[in-house]
């Protein structure tokens, strides 16, 4: 029998990643309040349904791509079977089925993600939190990394339907550890991102040209996946958003939803993260510029001093 999944959240990276699952041979239904989103989610090959609740109907896989935290625990509260008579979870018409399986695949903070995960234990229902890097690239190409929390069983039963999505999915341990493991993933990615801009600005007021540093760094100590991947100088790297105009890529909001993250989590554990903080402040001065919705990499022109109009 071909699984059901529904598919909650059809944006720039759900819309991409419910249409790979139809490709599959899944029988994927999407949801999105937007109604301009749901049309482009149904030419890709999605299924689209009237309502959230329509779309789970039946389902063995709900899975949800939302901006927050609070929009997850809010899907889920409505979506999550509800106890019922001698603790049994309702199977009505519109109910997902018994033991069904819910992937989060948003960006959120652990606290909620834990949350997230004890609703669905005690609805009787299977759940791992699975954050992606790749970015709209990665979902349209079906070539994202999944990082995955919850219990072993959950995971195993996820993996198949992530690697149709995905070039890579790991566990990365129990409830909320797939987020921890995003979070400071991505701090890591937003310090390497500010320090890399930094040093070819340096380069450019030493006379250095972009491409002598380029093939210094790439075969020496200063190497990293934002140098060799992802540079922020133009004309060194294929894919790098600097060859058009610093077009997304991974927009700069996200990346400060990111790293803002990091510092809660950081706060709510007494970890010291000084150089996260740093950039935290960093994308937010660029992001406070009218520049969230340009790819991250760009804020080597900030740190230029000219900042496009």
């Amino acid at each position: 029998m071909m699984t059901r999944i529904a598919f909650i959240g059809l944006g720039n990276m759900g819309g991409p990643m419910a249409a790979n699952l139809a490709r599959a041979g899944y029988d994927a239904r999407g949801f999105d309040p937007l109604a301009a989103v749901r049309d482009s989610a149904e030419e890709a090959g999605v299924k689209v349904a009237a309502s959230a609740r329509e779309a789970m109907a039946g389902a063995d896989v709900v899975i949800t791509m939302l901006p927050a935290g609070a929009h997850v625990l809010s899907v889920w509260s409505d979506l999550l079977p509800h106890e019922v008579s001698k603790g049994r979870p309702s199977q009505g018409t519109d109910d997902a089925t018994e033991g069904a399986l819910f992937i989060d695949c948003s960006t959120i903070d652990i606290d909620s993600a834990r949350r997230a995960h004890d609703m669905a234990r005690v609805a009787g229902a299977r759940s791992v939190d699975a954050p992606v890097s790749g970015g709209v690239t990665g979902a349209k190409a079906g070539t994202l990394t999944f990082m995955c929390g919850g219990d072993a069983a959950a995971f195993a039963a996820a993996k198949p339907i992530l690697e149709a999505m995905g070039k890579t999915v790991l566990y990365c341990g129990g409830p909320g550890l797939g987020q921890a493991a995003k979070i400071c993933n991505n701090m890591m990615l937003g310090v390497a991102m500010i320090v890399t801009s930094e040093a070819f600005v340096l380069a450019e007021k030493l006379g250095l040209s972009h491409q002598a540093l380029f093939d210094v760094a790439s075969v020496s100590s200063g190497q990293s996946w934002s140098l060799t991947s992802y540079c922020p100088a133009a004309g060194l790297t294929p894919a790098s958003p600097a060859n058009n105009g610093y077009k997304p890529g991974f927009m700069a909001a996200l990346m400060l939803k990111d790293l803002r993250l990091a510092q809660e989590a950081a706060a709510g554990v007494g970890a010291s993260t000084p150089l996260g903080a740093m950039a935290a402040q960093l994308y937010a001065l660029y992001v406070a510029s009218g520049e969230g919705g340009s790819d991250f990499s760009g804020v080597i022109e900030m740190i230029r001093g000219k900042l496009r109009n």
